[in-house]
């Protein structure tokens, strides 16, 4: 419920009001707290599938400082081009920006078990696919059409679904424990702390309101690492010889990683972001139908694309990850009943300092695997509930179940089974392994070419007697 001591209702569904700063910090700062964790994830995640993340005792530890301060640096960077704007680039409205799961799937493959030297081509297809990103928004209004909520719904349900495995992994003590065959891998303790996490964060989404419920998983962690210490998971020793040996000041070194050009990488980041691009859209008309109970108009929409890109772009060339909209902050503006985007400015602002001070990241670097584990599920899970809520739009007639029917057992199968492709290039192998990328082009293919009508007759034979009882138009009911 908006909070009216702040301004009048016209004020608070204004983009351009400005509360008082008392005021206007506080809410800034909550936008970084709902955010900051899902912002933070990918970096550990891919340092971990690299081979330098937690529990790998690699010399290229110390990397994951950096890259976790490099998505907090540009996640703020970005956010700004859409408060601030710079030219067409920017909504001008509040939309927070973060590094986005949806390229993990992409991601992974490609650095998976090359340490460091796995970077130098992710990040050059960051820099690539941003800067197609941003040609996006000269048409996103013309492609809209070709990406439904079947052919979206169904790759955010795989985005998560490729995901829900490390969430497990890491609960149970993460890849290293388990490719090196440790005995507490999977451990009872290990679990106590990630069901804790999940419990915590469970309790809170569901009996509390405001802030403490749409800040549960930075709670549950906190929760977390505060058991981790005192069962002895993690030692005080420990936290303080991270915090010391990190830095309280340094700048983003440009190409840090150099460049490395790979057609997975470009192929694999352009393609996905057509669904980043597809999500910010909806992220945009959400704001602007929760904070002012309009529509959003077409600048908004491809300023809020153009912004997409050229963060991603600029992440990229200094090693962060590619850079969307949160939908977690959305709900935020709802919630709160306040549309500016100025006070989404001073949440930028603090994630810049908080990304210039490595200190914040070296005691991030110290949350157990276990913790982050449990908060991890909580956050894929929501992923995948996400794509099927998506999917509750879609008009479930006997054609697109049979394109969905397809689309998800390639794109899952190829997840699951990566060595059945394992005769094909590098690049095609890479990508057709993500799983994301062949469902999504054999749904917007098909969507595209097949004719309306099917009868229930021609999808018997393959249902195996189930043919569901949603709420979607059966030919003949």
């Amino acid at each position: 419920m908006a909070d009216t001591s702040i301004g009048t209702p016209a004020q608070l569904r204004d983009p351009n009001y400005t509360p008082p700063l008392a005021r206007a910090v506080p809410l800034g700062i909550q936008h970084v707290l709902a955010m900051f964790v899902s912002n933070v994830t990918p970096a550990i995640i891919v340092a971990g599938a690299a081979g330098f993340g937690f529990g790998s005792n690699s010399p290229d530890f110390p990397e994951l400082l950096y890259l976790i301060q490099m998505s907090m640096l540009f996640a703020g960077v970005a956010t700004l081009l859409q408060t601030i704007t710079v030219g067409p680039v920017g909504a001008a409205l509040p939309i927070v920006q973060g590094t986005s799961f949806a390229f993990l799937p992409i991601m992974i493959p490609l650095v998976a078990g090359k340490g460091v030297d796995g970077l130098a081509a992710l990040f050059t297809g960051v820099i690539v696919g941003g800067l197609f990103h941003a040609l996006l928004g000269t048409v996103i209004g013309r492609i809209r059409f070709a990406l439904p909520p079947l052919v979206t719904g169904l790759v955010v349900t795989m985005i998560g679904l490729a995901l829900v495995k490390v969430g497990i992994q890491y609960a149970a003590g993460g890849v290293p424990a388990k490719m090196s065959g440790a005995e507490e891998y999977g451990s009872l303790l290990n679990w106590s702390a990630a069901l804790l996490v999940i419990f915590v964060t469970l309790g809170l989404k569901f009996f509390t309101k405001g802030m403490l419920s749409v800040s549960a998983v930075l709670i549950g962690l906190i929760v977390g690492y505060i058991y981790a210490i005192l069962v002895g998971m993690l030692s005080l020793d420990a936290i303080a010889g991270s915090w010391g040996r990190s830095a309280a000041f340094a700048l983003p070194q440009p190409f840090k990683y150099g460049f490395e050009f790979s057609g997975a990488a470009i192929i694999g980041f352009c393609l996905m972001a057509f669904i980043s691009a597809i999500e910010t859209v909806g992220d945009v008309s959400g704001i602007t139908k929760g904070g002012a109970g309009r529509e959003a108009t077409d600048k908004e929409i491809a300023g809020a694309t153009y912004a997409d890109g050229v963060g991603t772009a600029i992440a990229g060339c200094f090693g962060a990850f590619p850079n969307t909209s949160f939908s977690q902050n959305v709900g935020l503006i709802a919630m709160t009943g306040i549309m500016s985007r100025h006070v989404v400015t001073i949440g930028a602002l603090f994630l810049i300092l908080c990304g210039l001070v490595p200190k914040v990241g070296g005691v991030i670097r110290t949350v157990p695997i276990e913790v982050l584990g449990g908060g991890v599920i909580v956050m894929f899970g929501m992923v995948v509930a996400a794509g099927i809520s998506m999917l509750s739009d879609v008009d479930w007639n006997r054609r697109n179940m049979v394109i969905f029917a397809i689309a998800l057992s390639v794109g899952l199968g190829l997840q699951l089974e990566p060595d059945a492709v394992k005769y094909l290039p590098d690049t095609l192998r890479i990508l057709m392994t993500s799983g994301l990328l062949p469902a999504a082009l054999i749904a917007i293919v098909l969507n595209l070419v097949l004719p309306e009508e099917l009868t229930g007759e021609s999808t018997e034979e393959v249902s195996g007697g189930l043919s569901g009882h949603g709420k979607g138009s059966l030919p003949g009911e």
